[in-house]
Parts: structure tokens; C-alpha cells; sequence
């Protein structure tokens, strides 16, 4: 059984996640609408992947005999300058997660919620991939500048993300 502290600190990283999941098709959309679809492919498959995460927490939470309480979504940013700042926020958006990921392994440290514990470990080391995935992203548009052919060629690259 979760302790209330525990149940609240986990429903609001289920929140995160499935912001994560808006910002990144925000993120997406705005890359479709600039004709760079595999930078688009990217960002709509990170968007499935924060999902995935989000459910991880819904399936725990009740598996810990907690209630999942789902909060309202604010709207994502929409408009951005270039690929560059779309990745630079994305980056920024990773360390926030990573932030309150270790909020919250902190605060079950404190509440010697083992189980918790153990089961936050994966996300501990994910968000450390998380990061240097848009990090790289991040460098290569740095790299790229204002040379169109070779954000086309780093947009063919992005489109084969499995």
C-alpha cells in the first residue's frame, strides 16, 4: 500500500509524463507544418514513448493498492524559431523530468518505500538516455546552422528511429 505522500508525488509524475507526451506532439506537429518530417517522426514516437511511461505509473499506482487521479493538461507551446530551439526546449524538458524524478525517488527514500525504490531505478537510468538522445540532437543542429543540406540530411537520419 502507498503512503498518501507517495500516492500524491506519483499521480503528479503520471501528469508529467502525459504532458511529456503533449509537449512532444506539440513539438512534432510544429516540425510537419515545417516540412522535416523525420524531425516530426522523432518527436511523434518520443510522444508514444512518454506515454508508455505515463501508463507504467497508472499500472503501478493501482498495483500499490493507490488511486490514479488524473490532472488537466495546460496547452503546450506550439510556435518555435527553428528545429534548434524546438530541441534546445526539449532538452530543457528532459532535465525538468529528470528533476522530479529524483524528487520523487528521494521523497520514497524518505517514506523507506522500497518497492517504489527498486521500481523508480528504471526510470533513473532512462531519463539519463532521455537526455543524451536530445542532447546529440541538440549538438548536430549546433553543428548544422543555417546549412539547409545538412538539416536535410540529419531530417532523413531522424526518420529512422525505430
Amino acid at each position: 500500500m502507498l503512503a498518501e505522500r507517495i500516492e500524491a508525488a506519483l499521480n503528479r509524475q503520471l501528469a508529467m509524463e502525459l504532458r511529456s507526451a503533449y509537449v512532444y506532439l506539440s513539438m512534432s506537429a510544429y516540425c510537419e507544418a515545417q516540412s522535416l518530417p523525420g524531425f516530426a517522426r522523432w518527436l511523434r514516437l518520443q510522444a508514444q514513448e512518454e506515454v508508455e511511461h505515463a501508463m507504467k505509473f497508472f499500472d503501478f499506482i493501482n498495483d500499490r493498492e493507490g488511486r490514479v487521479r488524473l490532472e488537466a493538461l495546460e496547452q503546450p507551446a506550439h510556435d518555435f524559431s527553428s528545429p534548434l530551439e524546438v530541441f534546445e526546449q526539449a532538452l530543457e524538458h528532459e532535465r525538468a523530468v529528470s528533476r522530479a524524478i529524483g524528487d520523487l525517488y528521494s521523497a520514497v527514500v524518505d517514506e523507506h518505500d522500497y518497492a517504489s525504490q527498486a521500481w523508480l531505478d528504471w526510470f533513473a537510468t532512462e531519463q539519463v538516455e532521455e537526455e543524451k538522445s536530445v542532447g546529440h540532437i541538440v549538438g548536430a543542429l549546433k553543428r548544422i546552422g543555417d546549412r539547409g543540406d545538412a538539416l536535410f540530411f540529419l531530417d532523413k537520419e531522424l526518420a529512422d528511429r525505430a
